[in-house]
């Protein structure tokens, strides 16, 4: 931790009343519900090379922030007006995520790559520890720690996992991809000045970056239906774009332990969702890390359903 006295107190200025904090981390938690589109809607765009779909989703969720800042007579120059570190960690951790992600999955094998990157919700929780006004309990690290032993059994339940040494670069990547994330998330509560709004023009800079990498490294593609087009635009609208503005909200304003150990959700629902769309089948092992990580939840957000001492926020 810093000792700059400024950091400090406008850290723990970031920590709000229980009934504010309450309300902050249910929107968090939205964000979590639209990541649960993440797969299936990515799955319906089977013709777009990885960086292209990450190119174009970001530049529709770059439109659809203009548009809204348009609509409210918002200064666009005002919103893009942030301090350097904020742009570093906002498009650091936007851009480096999904980079490292989708290296992750091309480097090594997909469910190995998604077993070590969702690592990220648990290393949230431990890292919220380092934060002024925040006081990790033995129930977030054990709700956090329930949801990824759900999660991997998870990921079993799709197949065999054999971790190759071959593919340790994969498994590198995946991990930084998990730290990255777990990172910016934690460091925005220390970027409490920092308006949800900016994360608009993050969203900016990303497209920016990732069109850049596309032309370097794919090939684009056009040729596709409108399935694909209109899961594109599902995406930049969502889990591409929406969630990263409702995530920023609640790490700025809400508990940022609960939402770690509420994380976990995002890939169970995901794989209920395959499983609606036809993509998957209801198994005994996916019933199981249902219940882990729903007993998970419900102990790391403890908090949550308790009320708060008389003059303190709780927690």
């Amino acid at each position: 931790m810093t000792n700059d006295p400024a950091a400090t107190a406008a850290a723990a200025q970031a920590v709000p009343p229980a009934g504010q904090r309450k309300r902050a981390t249910l929107i968090g938690a939205l964000a979590i519900l639209l990541w649960a589109a993440l797969a299936v809607l990515t799955a319906y765009t089977p013709s777009f090379p990885a960086l292209q779909v990450n190119a174009m989703s970001f530049t529709v969720a770059s439109i659809a922030a203009l548009i809204l800042w348009r609509v409210r007579g918002d200064s666009i120059a005002g919103h893009l007006k942030q301090p350097p570190r904020a742009w570093a960690l906002g498009v650091g951790g936007l851009l480096g995520y999904h980079a490292l992600y989708f290296a992750a999955l091309k480097l090594a094998p997909p469910l190995e790559a998604s077993l070590i990157n969702y690592l990220w919700p648990l290393l949230i929780v431990v890292l919220s520890g380092l934060l002024p006004g925040e006081r990790l309990r033995w129930f977030h690290v054990a709700g956090a720690a329930l949801g990824l032993a759900g999660t991997v059994n998870l990921v079993l339940s799709k197949g065999s996992i054999a971790f190759d040494p071959a593919h340790l670069a994969g498994y590198g990547a995946a991990l930084a991809a998990a730290l990255t994330w777990s990172s910016y998330s934690v460091l925005s509560r220390r970027l409490a000045s920092v308006p949800t709004d900016a994360v608009g023009g993050f969203c900016m800079a990303t497209a920016l970056l990732s069109w850049l990498l596309h032309f370097a490294f794919e090939t684009t593609v056009l040729d596709a239906g409108p399935i694909e087009w209109l899961a594109v635009l599902g995406l930049g609208l969502g889990p591409a774009g929406l969630a990263f503005f409702f995530w920023d909200h609640g790490m700025k304003r809400g508990d940022i332990r609960a939402l770690g150990s509420m994380a976990y959700a995002a890939p169970l629902l995901s794989t209920f969702l395959l499983i609606l769309f036809g993509q998957g089948q209801l198994t005994w092992p996916v019933a199981a890390a249902c219940g882990l990580i729903v007993i998970g939840a419900l102990l790391g957000t403890s908090d949550l359903r308790r009320k708060p001492a008389a003059g303190g926020q709780g927690g």
